[in-house]
């Protein structure tokens, strides 16, 4: 028998995925809106479809990572499960409204280690798995600026002596493969974040005797992010598309391929890495290419504050409502 709270975890964490899609939206569309290659409701519809199509190509790998490489199982309960996804969402809200970019799974697994070190100690960590998730915050961006200035350098080459206006149309075009690849990669990196935890609702409780990701879970948080991706979240569309670096559909493409390369290549081996991190990292290295002014540091340097704030602030967040709830139930 499935009790009311397992219901009520289940479908808060779906919700969770919801906001991820509609916090993180912004990663998918802004290039593409901003350069005005689609309207924003052609662009959340295209985004929304592809996070949809993400895991018949990728599998669950980093679902399996959430699920079993951040916390030992042993140490697993619904209530740290509660207490995680309550200071993840709390966090999201917090940075949506301040328009910054911070990254929904961060907070999540923050959330995770925060409520369970609140309930067992740092044994109930997997160090290993931390110290994966915790390095690729710095690798991920800089995979991702470095692959911009790479791609960014070799259409300046290959397009050198061709008309700018009309090596524009071409990537306007190119603008929704790119667009389209990335949003695979967004969709093939978070949703899977939900599907472990649901599959860590579901082992803690008992439903399932051994840790994997039920079809039915797999759908529920695919169709939950591709809900909140077309929904979209609009303030943060300005903060990824203008306060970072102006750019054109040219540069769109060339960060938005670099950073679907990042997020397919970690998704196959099965690495949670921030799309956020990864896209904010391409915009800053297309922009350093044509003129390293152009990009706005100062918001840089917020932007990577609130990434490295995420994960300790969730944590405590998380430990705090373990506390309380530990108290009460």
């Amino acid at each position: 028998m499935i009790s009311l709270f397992i219901l009520f975890l289940i479908g808060f964490a779906l919700l969770f995925d919801f906001l991820n899609g509609f916090h993180d939206s912004a990663n998918s569309i802004a290039t593409v809106v901003v350069t005005r290659t689609l309207t924003p409701l052609q662009a959340v519809i295209l985004a929304g479809i592809a996070n949809f199509s993400g895991y018949f190509i990728f599998g669950v790998a980093i679902a399996n990572t959430i699920g079993q490489g951040i916390v030992n199982l042993k140490y697993m309960s619904l209530t740290i499960v509660f207490a995680a996804l309550i200071g993840a969402v709390i966090w999201n809200i917090i940075t949506w409204f301040l328009g910054l970019p911070t990254s929904s799974s961060h907070a999540l697994i923050g959330g995770l280690i925060g409520a369970a070190v609140a309930s067992a100690g740092f044994n109930a960590v997997v160090i290993g798995g931390f110290l994966k998730v915790f390095s690729f915050i710095f690798l991920a961006p800089l995979i991702g600026f470095a692959g911009a200035i790479i791609f960014t350098v070799l259409i300046l080459i290959i397009f050198r002596k061709s008309n700018r206006t009309k090596s524009n149309k071409w990537f306007r075009w190119l603008q929704l493969c790119s667009s389209a690849f990335y949003s695979l990669g967004h969709g093939t990196n978070d949703a899977q974040k939900t599907m472990g935890i649901i599959a860590l609702i579901l082992f803690s409780s008992s439903l399932i005797t051994s840790f994997y990701v039920p079809r039915w879970v797999v759908f529920s948080c695919l169709a939950s992010i591709s809900i909140g991706t077309m929904l979209g979240g609009w303030r943060i569309v300005k903060t990824m598309g203008t306060k970072i670096s102006k750019i054109h559909a040219m540069e769109g493409f060339c960060a938005e391929t670099s950073s679907a390369l990042v997020l397919l290549g970690t998704a196959h081996t099965g690495i949670p890495v921030s799309t956020t991190h990864v896209i904010a990292g391409s915009i800053m290295g297309v922009g350093s290419v044509e003129k390293a002014r152009s990009v706005k540091w100062i918001m840089a340097r917020k932007i990577l504050l609130a990434w490295l704030l995420t994960i300790p602030i969730t944590a405590f967040i998380s430990a705090v409502i373990y506390l309380f709830a530990s108290i009460l139930m």
